[in-house]
């Protein structure tokens, strides 16, 4: 690389000379010694940085490439499942041999707006959250093509941020009648009941439920170590799901490392010595469909498994636990998300102030007996 002084018929002139990242020779004149430094800087610049005019990644990258370097990546991440879905959604929308460098802010906005028009299997539109679910890997998806060298800006840089406000502080819970009412059509099927009554008496989540084993039972606790947030938490067990566990125990020996199971009958083994395989005791995954039909039957309107959860969460406020005790207990964060269970202490709080009642009657009588001693007293003078 040089620059080089050359005179003409019109005039002085400066001349850089260099190779580009192809091994192509690059030769231009400037009038001015400046402009022709600067030039060869700024291009020396881009070849150290790979962003040398044409010769750029996302030129080459497409979102096929992309979508299946991500799943390679993030395979084992939890909720993939989902992630699976949006990413065919994408693939689908914008096409799988889309060049990177062709997809801009006016294509993603495009992307976000028929998420917002298109209908669930039900004929209703898509809730904010789903919509939010599906642009969140959108941009995760773009923010690891730049990471990766795919491609040299996302299309949200800079941008308005595509996002719909949600409300999640539904704090729906059952009352005591209808926990009684739910018990009791739960009963017919005895693993939906054992379940129900360990959500109830822990505030455990449906994942971290069906997917419990017995050595996370040590001593009286239950230790979680994969939960939601990431952070272990221990929660005790009461004397009525201690039963319960006992009972499971005893049904099942030690046939099955999970608490709640079902025998399964592996109808493709073949026989061995004329007998078949043993029967195997696998973990429930769903019970979704098993306890809506419990709660209709129990007459119980929008309710929810996870609703089981704010239940344990309601009655322990409205017991009188403290609010720290019920964050721990849940897994929260912080305790603003525990905050809208603060409502529910309010009558404890009245009963608490109540006790102050008889506080202050001893100092009234005292000094009702100081007043009416300062009248048969002339000479003393008291202000009452």
């Amino acid at each position: 690389m040089a620059i080089r002084k050359r005179e003409g018929k019109r005039g002085v002139s400066y001349q850089i000379d260099y190779l580009d990242p192809n091994g192509k020779r690059v030769r231009q004149s400037f009038k001015k010694k400046g402009e022709a430094v600067a030039e060869l800087g700024k291009r020396v610049s881009l070849i150290g940085e790979k962003r040398y005019l044409d010769v750029k990644k996302d030129y080459r990258s497409t979102l096929g490439e992309l979508v299946s370097k991500y799943e390679e990546d993030y395979q084992s991440q939890r909720g993939f499942k989902a992630k699976k879905c949006f990413l065919k959604n994408i693939k689908e929308h914008f096409g799988n041999e889309t060049r990177l460098s062709n997809l801009h802010y006016v294509n993603v906005e495009d992307f976000y707006n028929d998420l917002r028009r298109k209908l669930t299997k039900c004929g209703t539109l898509r809730r904010n959250g789903s919509v939010n679910r599906e642009m969140s890997c959108l941009h995760h998806l773009c923010r690891c093509a730049v990471e990766w060298d795919m491609v040299e800006r996302s299309p949200f840089e800079g941008k308005k941020r595509l996002w719909l406000k949600e409300n999640n502080k539904r704090t729906r819970f059952l009352a005591e009648d209808e926990i009684g009412k739910l018990l009791k059509e739960c009963e017919g099927r005895k693993h939906l009941y054992r379940v129900v009554m360990c959500a109830l008496h822990t505030g455990m989540r449906k994942g971290e439920i069906l997917s419990l084993r017995w050595n996370q039972i040590k001593d009286g606790f239950i230790y979680l170590k994969n939960t939601k947030t990431d952070e272990p938490r221990q929660i005790p067990v009461n004397d009525t799901l201690a039963a319960s566990f006992r009972e499971i125990r005893r049904e099942q020996g030690l046939s099955s490392e999970y608490v709640f199971t079902y025998r399964h009958n592996d109808w493709k083994a073949r026989l061995y010595k004329g007998r078949m395989t043993p029967v195997k005791e696998r973990p429930f995954t769903r019970i979704w469909k098993a306890f809506k039909a419990a709660a209709k039957r129990a007459g119980i309107e929008d309710c929810r498994f996870h609703d089981l959860r704010h239940t344990f969460a309601s009655h322990l406020v409205m017991k009188g636990a403290s609010l720290k005790e019920v964050q721990e207990l849940l897994g929260h964060e912080n305790l603003k998300m525990t905050m809208r269970y603060a409502h529910l202490g309010d009558e404890n709080k009245k009963k608490a102030v109540n006790l102050l009642n008889e506080l202050t009657t001893y100092v009234k009588t005292d000094m009702s007996q100081t007043c009416h001693k300062s009248e048969s007293a002339p000479l003393t003078v008291h202000a009452c």
